[in-house]
């Protein structure tokens, strides 16, 4: 247990701060299981809005919110557009 007086506050901080951490990273998990689940363009837009707004209160990190949307982005369907058109050569 801390003993001097600033300890205890940045004790008392730093769990204050972990309840709002879990909330955030578990929010994260359900929302990308669901997406998952679900494979629709919604679920998918959440969980990646979820995952960059983790970044942005550095809950998680970025590489691994990237890790994250990239996953969720491989379940979207293939659109015409999206597809690429290969050159001939000459």
């Amino acid at each position: 247990m801390p003993v001097t007086k600033t300890a205890k506050r940045a004790l008392r901080a730093s769990r204050r701060k972990e309840i709002v951490n879990k909330k955030i990273i578990s929010s994260l998990e359900i929302a990308v299981r669901y997406a998952k689940k679900t494979k629709s363009q919604k679920d998918i837009q959440k969980a990646s809005s979820l995952a960059d707004r983790a970044v942005k209160k550095d809950v998680i990190h970025k590489r691994k919110a990237s890790r994250i949307k990239s996953s969720l982005s491989k379940l979207l369907p293939k659109t015409a557009n999206s597809k690429k058109t290969s050159k001939k050569k000459k």
